[in-house]
């Protein structure tokens, strides 16, 4: 019988026993290679261990020891692993600040197996396709547009930049992505299931709050150098250039 190759390598963080458990059983019968930690320190150890084998940080945000918002920071700091939260906590605002802090997406507890499973796997996807140096681009390489111009706005596909007034957007990868959609594509109205299934490249299944809160953090992101409105919500269909 051949070996199989895991999908991916996943670290678990999770001080409950039983979640820890059963978060590493649907990954593992999903054939991805599942790291256990039960707490941010030794979760952190783990990283120092492997660090460039974790494709994907799973990790809780109540944990012993290390606030999960710290973790994060802490573990942006020593890898490239994306990281997808797993919590109870589930108000808006708690989502804007982990996502804003680096965590790459975020599912409430409790979660439905299908989703948890495509949510690993998108973002150990875009793990791999990072590793590998393949920046992801919105703009085809045999396309002759160099920059996107727009009010103050300029972006550079090629070079994955946006930038207003002069000022560089500390964008992550999937606002990069929306925003890139919308300014290439000025004045067409997009729903969020079009722009989630650009973005993340996958099937989308109701990701309202995510495409809300990247949206979001876009706006608060040009909004510090001009205070003109860039992205106009159009109420039940989706979102557009102003």
């Amino acid at each position: 019988m051949e070996d199989k190759i895991a999908k991916g390598n996943i670290l678990v963080i999770e001080d409950d026993t039983d979640i820890n458990h059963l978060e590493k059983k649907i990954l593992s019968k999903a054939g991805y290679e599942v790291y256990q930690a039960f707490s941010g320190t030794e979760g952190l150890l783990l990283l120092d261990m492997h660090g460039s084998l974790i494709d994907v940080v799973v990790m809780d945000l109540m944990l012993p020891g290390m606030e999960g918002k710290d973790l994060i920071s802490k573990i942006k700091e020593v890898s490239d692993a994306n990281v997808l939260v797993v919590s109870a906590v589930s108000h808006t605002q708690s989502k804007v600040d982990l996502l804003t802090l680096g965590a790459n997406d975020y599912i409430t507890k409790p979660f439905e197996k299908k989703e948890f499973l495509a949510r690993v796997g998108v973002q150990v996807r875009l793990a791999k396709t990072d590793s590998r140096g393949q920046v992801e681009k919105t703009v085809s390489e045999n396309s002759p547009l160099e920059s996107i111009q727009y009010k103050n706005l300029t972006i550079i596909p090629n070079k994955y930049e946006a930038s207003v007034s002069g000022h560089l957007l500390n964008l992550t990868r999937q606002e990069m992505k929306v925003l890139t959609l919308l300014a290439s594509n000025q004045g067409k109205i997009f729903s969020k299931q079009a722009i989630y299934e650009y973005a993340w490249d996958d099937i989308y299944i109701g990701e309202d709050s995510t495409i809300n809160v990247h949206i979001s953090n876009i706006r608060k992101k040009i909004s510090e150098y001009d205070s003109d409105e860039y992205i106009k919500t159009v109420w039940g269909i989706g979102f557009k250039l102003c």
